[in-house]
């Protein structure tokens, strides 16, 4: 590029100990709804990591020792100040995520400023455990305490939504932290950290490292003095993780993927459940974790719910992201689009049908937006359990439907993959919700919903959809050394 093009690029800086801190190298960061670069991200590694752990260690000692209502207080400020700026940030997330703007301002956003708000009060509410041995004339009580400096990694597809899910708990516990987002989607976080002082955050309680896996990820993985690592991404990172981890006996909260169930009953409710299940099975592309990708459907209804479910994602509108009325953006990445168009291709040659979008339907864009990366919501049938779009999770605009004939089989069916995340049953009849949702190996069950979230509960999967769980009680758990205390009287 001209000098003048590169100057209108976005440079992205890493924020240490208080202060934006220029990288020696940078990554080029895309437009996902054109397919230019927009924006320019510090490619960091072991020395920034290393850094940003020293500011967060420095920086412990008095953050953690705060009250928790100080800690609470700042952190409600900086879900004001977000909320304030909360048009600019969404118009930032949908550029640099390929999301729409309506997803954004209404979903990423306000979920971020209530990811603070909502950790800023519920750390005012736990309470710790007391028992008496009257015998022994003894007492027990546990307190809990921060556990130092905690390695947070989040994900592309909700970047500044789970990258807040994480940051709050852990600074509202009096941990310090280093974080590293993606490097496909960096710009809210960079946005956020421009907050933090306003907010009265001290210097080097968040820190901010961007980059990518391969190089800050592992760094930050592998330092010794960070002992607690969040992760949300990929089972196959996190293996990678595990195994980093190890030596340093680290303690994990691992966030991964799905391959998420929807059950339809044919005494389901289908003016309900037909809207929600295209909205679970193409919301944001299809790229969230929780999104619907094999939708077993009784055989009595199959063909009426068929035809209404195509009908319905037809009307879904693809095309540039900040024109309020679509509904399907452009897709992370040029190599993500491959892939996931490739899995379409697959299950053509076993054999399977598209009854909508890719390779079916023409797909018609603006001219500025021909070089993005968008694909149409696709509906594909008549694929078989051991597919590898019925196995493997595709994260992008596609569910595949097949139809079951009893409860029993289609329980069997809907656990028969490695993952176990999410999954949705629909009926009417209220027995059988419960004996089903008892049955499915989910860390979540929606039953006539979908995405209904109460932040108190637990929040993760089952099998290789990860370990550990979020949530009010869980997250402080997580982010909290526990220790027993015995006084003789």
């Amino acid at each position: 590029p001209t000098m003048a093009h590169s100057q209108a690029l976005l440079v992205l800086e890493n924020f240490i100990g208080g202060k934006f801190v220029p990288c020696s190298s940078y990554i080029d960061s895309y437009n996902p709804s054109t397919g230019d670069i927009y924006c320019r991200v510090p490619d960091s590694g072991k020395e920034e990591v290393e850094a940003a752990v020293k500011a967060a260690k420095d920086a412990f000692p008095i953050w953690s020792s705060k009250s928790t209502l100080e800690r609470s207080q700042i952190l409600n400020k900086l879900a004001d100040l977000i909320e304030h700026d909360l048009e600019a940030f969404a118009q930032a997330e949908s550029k640099d995520q390929g999301k729409t703007i309506t997803f954004a301002r209404t979903v990423d956003i306000p979920r971020a400023v209530h990811n603070f708000r909502f950790f800023a009060s519920s750390i005012l509410h736990h309470v710790t455990e007391c028992t008496e041995m009257p015998s022994m004339g003894c007492v027990h009580y546990t307190s809990r305490a921060p556990v130092g400096v905690a390695g947070l990694i989040s994900p592309w597809n909700l970047p500044l939504y789970l990258l807040t899910w994480k940051i709050a708990p852990a600074i509202a516990c009096g941990n310090t932290v280093v974080a590293k987002p993606s490097e496909m989607t960096s710009v809210t976080a960079w946005m956020m950290c421009k907050l933090l002082e306003k907010a009265g955050v001290p210097p080097g309680v968040v820190n901010v490292v961007f980059g990518t896996g391969a190089k800050a990820g592992e760094a930050l993985v592998c330092h010794p003095d960070v002992p607690l690592i969040s992760f949300t991404g990929s089972t196959l990172t996190a293996q990678r993780i595990t195994e980093r981890s190890a030596p340093h006996c680290k303690r994990l909260s691992l966030e991964l993927g799905g391959k998420n169930p929807a059950i339809i009953f044919d005494d389901a409710d289908l003016s309900q459940c037909i809207p929600t299940t295209v909205r679970s099975s193409f919301a944001n592309q299809g790229e969230i974790c929780l999104c619907t990708s094999r939708i077993f459907v009784q055989r009595g209804i199959y063909s009426e719910f068929l035809k209404r479910f195509v009908a319905e994602a037809k009307k879904w509108k693809t095309g540039n992201p900040s024109d309020p009325t679509v509904n399907v953006g452009a897709l992370i990445s040029k190599e993500h689009l491959e892939k996931v168009r490739n899995y379409v291709k697959k299950a053509q040659a076993e054999g399977a049908r598209v009854l909508c979008g890719e390779g079916v339907d023409p797909l018609a864009l603006q001219p500025g937006n021909q070089k993005g990366y968008f694909m149409l919501p696709t509906v594909i049938t008549e694929v078989k359990d051991e597919s590898c779009c019925m196995q493997e999770e595709i994260f992008g605009p596609v569910t595949c439907v097949v139809a079951f004939d009893t409860e029993e089989e289609v329980i069997k069916r809907a656990n028969g993959v490695k993952y176990g995340l999410a999954a949705t049953v629909w009926s009417g009849n209220v027995g059988r919700i419960h004996r089903v949702a008892h049955r499915l190996q989910s860390g979540l069950v929606w039953t006539n919903c979908w995405l209904v979230r109460d932040l108190n509960l637990p929040f993760g999967g089952m099998k290789a959809s990860g370990i550990g769980r979020e949530g009010a009680k869980d997250s402080y758990e997580f982010f909290t050394e526990v220790k027993t205390i015995t006084i003789k009287h």
